[in-house]
């Protein structure tokens, strides 16, 4: 996997945090939800807000930052909770092949590139094959199996 990650400045932090708090009472801004994934360091709960791509029936959890620390934690957890917290599912989470992304990351493109355009490693919704095999391994895809 290719290391790149594409740190939030303030601004997108704030939104981020916003919009995670929606996503925490329940609320969706166009398929956000909220993510709860145990600390690989701490071992505390984290909270962000992600969207959830559902594809042939099966949910995936795409980094367009790249490897960032909500990727890592999950990672090395394995699990995670969505939800709102006081009613949470939990599921564990499996890292997807770089050579199974291309797919998953042009109908993530296509749902959300509007919010994700100037972080996901220069693609676009009309990247070809090419360019997505390119850049894949540079985006963490979790597939959620419970």
């Amino acid at each position: 996997m290719t290391q790149r990650y594409d740190v939030p400045g303030l601004g997108a932090r704030v939104f981020n945090a916003a919009i995670r708090r929606l996503a925490e009472a329940g609320i969706s801004i166009q398929g956000s939800t909220a993510l709860r994934v145990r600390g690989r360091v701490s071992g505390r709960s984290r909270a962000v807000v992600v969207n959830l791509l559902t594809a042939d029936g099966r949910a995936y959890l795409v980094s367009p930052r790249g490897n960032t620390q909500w990727a890592r934690n999950v990672r090395a957890a394995g699990e995670v909770e969505l939800g709102p917290p006081r009613r949470p599912t939990r599921h564990t989470v499996v890292e997807i092949d770089d050579e199974a992304k291309p797919e998953l990351l042009s109908r993530y493109l296509r749902r959300w590139y509007w919010q994700v355009k100037t972080h996901v490693g220069g693609l676009t919704p009309t990247s070809g094959p090419a360019e997505l095999e390119r850049v894949a391994p540079s985006i963490p895809v979790f597939e959620l199996l419970d």
